[in-house]
């Protein structure tokens, strides 16, 4: 019996710019090659640009058939809130989409817990522990760690061998923050401790301000639930 090796997925330095550009082509209904021009300036080879366009697509205009609603809804609310939902946004879908992109962003947040800043290689030995010690994981964790830090949910030293903690980003919408933890539990495959979400390793560049009772009551694509008589759990609503 052969063990199945988790897939990456996520193996490419993306630009929060180029982000910016396929939500904006997912809100126009355009083609998403316009961004193409915007990817090229810094990768050369078409190859290269062609996977980074992919990634991009499965983000936004072309996600994956049992995200499409969830990508749809995180595309309106861009459209809705403009530049300052585009962190946020492209951080939830890349979690939702790619386990990978959320297995680094989750190790990471622990690590950061601990004392605010931790080596990659600490990043790439845990990866590795998990999706296997082969060719292409220190590379894509590297390039996980790159667009996070073009999206500014990090920062990484002069020397590019640690990763420094950022002051939290505040989410200060309903519905952001609904499409936010909403995006945690896809990522989780499960349903999460609602008392877990404001400190959510794989949300770690986030700061949850809204009341969360509040908001998952009042979301119709999640529900709460109760285990035991002190713990609550936020899942996916089931659709009738």
């Amino acid at each position: 019996m052969t063990t199945k090796v988790p897939l990456i997925g996520f193996d490419r330095f993306v630009e929060i710019e180029w982000c910016r550009g396929a939500f904006d082509a997912a809100t126009t209904q355009s083609s998403i090659e316009i961004v193409r021009a915007q990817v090229a300036t810094m990768l050369p080879g078409s190859e290269s640009q062609r996977k980074t366009l992919d990634i991009l697509k499965r983000l936004s205009t072309k996600p994956f058939e049992h995200l499409n609603n969830f990508i749809d809804r995180g595309i309106a609310i861009y459209k809705k809130m403009g530049e300052v939902s585009v962190l946020p946004l492209a951080w939830g879908a890349s979690i939702a989409s790619y386990p990978f992109f959320g297995k680094t962003a989750e190790t990471t947040g622990r690590l950061l817990s601990l004392q605010g800043d931790c080596a990659i290689k600490e990043l790439q030995r845990r990866m590795a522990e998990q999706y296997g010690d082969r060719t292409g994981i220190e590379r894509a964790v590297n390039r996980v760690l790159q667009s996070q830090a073009s999206w500014q949910a990090l920062t990484r030293d002069e020397t590019a061998k640690r990763v420094i903690k950022r002051d939290a980003i505040l989410v200060e919408d309903d519905e952001l923050t609904a499409w936010l933890i909403e995006a945690a539990v896809r990522y989780a495959g499960r349903p999460v401790s609602v008392l877990s979400l404001q400190s959510l390793p794989v949300l770690f560049p986030f700061s949850l301000t809204r009341p969360l009772a509040y908001v998952l009551s009042n979301s119709s694509n999640l529900s709460i639930r109760s285990e035991g008589p002190s713990n609550q759990l936020v899942a996916l609503r089931e659709k009738v």
